[in-house]
């Protein structure tokens, strides 16, 4: 954790005054470790706490039981900034469980993956097979958004996993899993040892803003996020090794990140309303969310801009 640089927000506590300090938690991707390791949060002096909540030798805290990325939401998440596929980061704003950002949007290198001799070898032999995903999760929506292309409805048949990302891997290198969805460093791990892609499913990530955090904070944040995209951009094998801080321990002995490639991008381009309502409208179109759970989907009300 580094403390250094002032934040401008001060906080009354017991009658003390404290330094409210800007709390980031890294999400399956780069761009937050590189930042840190290089002081890029220090040189926008940035008072911030690093949490390495994904890292555990044993990945207990993966394992979710039912819960997917939107009740992650609803149980409410600690860090200043987090992430979650745009379509739950949508209905989670709408439904005031914190304010979409709009000033930027991520991509994750995703595909649903096969064993090497699985009998699967086109996404139509996909129809009735289980495919592992995270409930209401991003690998739910771009499973779904995948395969609509070769199969009716009826023929995709979602097992929603009992926990997250490294679980529903886990699984397929079992063989108690036919096919899942990955994405980021697992998509790369499944790769390196030789596991099919059948078909890309990559979907794009959406940034929640939680509580009230000091709008200069956040523009500090995302311009050290800038600068570490650049550079991963530049030479991404230099920074690859990072991905082993968030798989358990049990996976790195089989690991060769040198291989990997840089999975999820930084894009900072707007959010837009279209964007956001075509998604809403998707959404709805495919009855992932009971009638009425998804919120007004103002797109004025649930969404925040730096600019």
């Amino acid at each position: 954790m580094t403390e250094i640089g002032l934040s401008k927000r001060q906080r009354i506590r017991k009658g003390e005054t404290t330094m409210a300090k800007f709390i980031i938690e890294p999400h399956f991707r780069l761009q937050e470790w590189v930042a840190d390791e290089k002081g890029y949060f220090v040189d926008e002096g940035l008072d911030y706490e690093f949490r390495e909540l994904m890292r555990s030798t044993d990945g207990k805290q993966h394992d979710k039981g039912s819960k997917g990325a939107f009740q992650s939401f609803e149980e409410g998440r600690t860090a200043n900034v987090s992430c979650a596929c745009h379509w739950t980061v949508n209905v989670a704003a709408s439904n005031g469980h914190g304010r979409m950002l709009t000033d930027v949007y991520s991509v994750a290198t995703a595909g649903i993956f096969v064993a090497p001799d699985s009998p699967i070898k086109t996404p139509a032999d996909l129809a009735g097979v289980p495919i592992s995903v995270g409930y209401q999760s991003g690998s739910h929506y771009a499973t779904v958004q995948a395969l609509e292309q070769y199969l009716k409805p009826e023929e995709i048949n979602l097992r929603y996993e009992t926990g997250m990302l490294f679980k529903r891997m886990e699984h397929l290198f079992e063989g108690s899993a036919p096919a899942v969805h990955l994405f980021n460093g697992p998509y790369y791990f499944a790769e390196q040892l030789g596991y099919r892609k059948v078909i890309d499913a990559t979907f794009m990530i959406g940034t929640m803003i939680h509580g009230n955090p000091d709008a200069e904070d956040l523009r500090k944040f995302f311009r050290a996020l800038r600068r570490a995209q650049r550079d991963i951009d530049l030479r991404p094998e230099l920074y690859t090794h990072y991905y082993k801080n968030e798989f358990p321990d049990r996976f790195h002995a089989k690991m060769d990140t040198r291989r990997w490639g840089p999975g999820e991008r930084l894009v900072f381009e707007p959010y837009t309303k279209e964007v956001y309502e075509e998604s809403f409208e998707w959404i709805a179109a495919h009855g992932i969310f009971p009638e009425g759970a998804m919120g007004a989907g103002q797109y004025e009300r649930a969404t925040l801009s730096l600019s």
